[in-house]
């Protein structure tokens, strides 16, 4: 298991009125990807951003761009995320009837490819794709909305996620989605978390941006 913190603050909660400046602010202090949230309004209760947002980051950031489709029909959207140039999807257990061939058609377009398991969603659900996963998202909370808290339960589903990609040989990431502030990101991190989205506490922090990045850091015990 990698021993590096991946931090990918959630632009969800930024400020669109500036979201360049935002965008260039996260590289400055140290963010490694730049995470999307998708939202479609029928898979989750809120709607969010369609591919439209990708040539706004890229114009603003070299980092990494990590999309999250939390959408009815992740295989319409896939093509034009893609062709967009998103360096990495994660599509939801839930919504994909052809789970196999969704995480194919991801990773045929050049593309890393990760599933996402809302929190009643058990972890051997991938047991038939994960020699297909670069990542394994763990919703920390019910999706749909920033800023909800923590479920402490999370953090035996994260070791047990962990325990299973050990199993199976496999070199996937686990990315936490969810209530990750300052006061629970190392308890996921000691469960076996290494990538962390993170909103709120990032763009919400009273000392900016960079002083969010780092109240996150530090938290790190290793």
């Amino acid at each position: 298991m990698s021993s590096s913190l991946i931090l990918a603050p959630s632009i969800l909660s930024a400020n669109f009125s500036c979201l360049g400046e935002q965008i260039e602010a996260l590289e400055q202090a140290g963010a490694d990807w730049i995470h999307v949230d998708v939202m479609d309004g029928h898979f989750v209760p809120n709607l969010s951003f369609g591919p439209f947002i990708l040539p706004v980051i890229k114009k603003h950031t070299r980092l990494p761009v990590d999309v999250h489709l939390m959408v009815s029909n992740p295989d319409a959207l896939i093509p034009a995320f893609l062709a967009g140039g998103a360096e990495q999807i994660t599509i939801h257990v839930e919504t994909c009837l052809h789970l196999y061939r969704t995480l194919q058609s991801i990773r045929a377009g050049g593309c890393k490819a990760g599933a996402a398991l809302n929190p009643a969603t058990p972890v051997e659900s991938l047991q038939e794709v994960v020699h297909l996963l670069d990542l394994v998202l763990v919703l920390g909370n019910n999706p749909g909305f920033s800023g909800q808290r923590w479920l402490p339960e999370m953090a035996g589903k994260i070791n047990r996620m962990a325990q299973f990609l050990e199993r199976a040989g496999s070199s996937a990431i686990i990315q936490v989605d969810g209530g990750i502030t300052a006061e629970t990101l190392n308890d996921a991190w000691l469960a076996g978390a290494r990538a962390f989205v993170s909103g709120s506490a990032i763009f919400g922090d009273p000392g900016g941006i960079a002083n969010g990045i780092q109240s996150l850091r530090k938290q790190i015990v290793f």
